[in-house]
């Protein structure tokens, strides 16, 4: 059977929109998407995208959401007490330009610059972020394992048993993943690293079409280890680089 996947959305309703359509052209309505993380930050439309994702749910699509480091990043924010993430770098946090964060709040209605406190933009934000939309972030998940792939955000700690990966990994890690030629056993589906275009390396294949920098979300279709993206033209396969 096809099972579908997309890559880091990055507050781009209009791209995920037309990602979506590509997937029902091809596999119908009821099509089972496998979304990788990063519904949030830097792009306008972040509230628009998880609300669309909301009400996707509540109508009983078969889609799986994944959770990405931007989103775990949105939800420590959200906490009573701001949780700020120690594996970004000094000097970051999930309101450096960057990161994005602050794009995000706008999308809320939040009134955010740089003569701003944090006190003043936590308590606008506790105000207009909707419960259901962290609820829908809590309600996320890490890993999805189906047929010969793996589903992921970042990657996975080669080496390390699929069951014993760790959360900081599969939201975070790039090297030593990403020059790992290992078999992994299953592929392993990511996003996270921001291509120009998703490309397959074998050992795992990279979905982070590079949506959240001015490229569109390329959706992709897997029957077993095969996968294709999806065009407006049909399926074009997307083969070992």
């Amino acid at each position: 059977m096809s099972l579908y996947a997309i890559g880091d959305i990055h507050g781009h309703l209009d791209k995920l929109t037309r990602a979506v359509d590509l997937i029902e052209r091809d596999g119908g309505p009821d099509a089972e998407i496998v979304f990788v993380g990063d519904y949030t930050d830097r792009g306008p439309q972040s509230r628009e995208v998880i609300d669309f994702l909301i009400e996707a749910r509540s109508a009983g699509r078969k889609w799986t959401f994944l959770k990405g480091n931007h989103d775990r990043a949105f939800q420590y924010f959200m906490q009573p007490v701001p949780r700020f993430d120690p594996h970004m770098l000094v000097g970051m946090d999930w309101l450096h330009d960057r990161i994005g964060g602050k794009t995000t709040l706008r999308s809320y209605g939040v009134e955010i610059d740089e003569r701003s406190r944090y006190e003043e933009v936590l308590k606008q934000a506790h105000e207009l972020v909707p419960q259901s939309h962290l609820n829908f972030l809590d309600q996320t998940t890490m890993m999805h394992r189906q047929g010969d792939c793996v589903f992921v955000h970042a990657g996975i700690r080669p080496g390390i048993p699929l069951g014993a990966q760790a959360e900081n990994d599969l939201l975070w890690i790039r090297e030593p993943f990403l020059s790992n030629t290992d078999d992994h056993g299953p592929l392993i589906v990511h996003g996270h690293t921001a291509l120009k275009h998703p490309q397959h390396y074998g050992n795992r294949i990279n979905l982070d079409g590079g949506a959240a920098y001015g490229e569109m979300l390329h959706p992709a279709v897997f029957e077993g280890r095969d996968c294709w993206l999806l065009t407006d033209g049909g399926r074009v396969p997307l083969t070992r680089v």
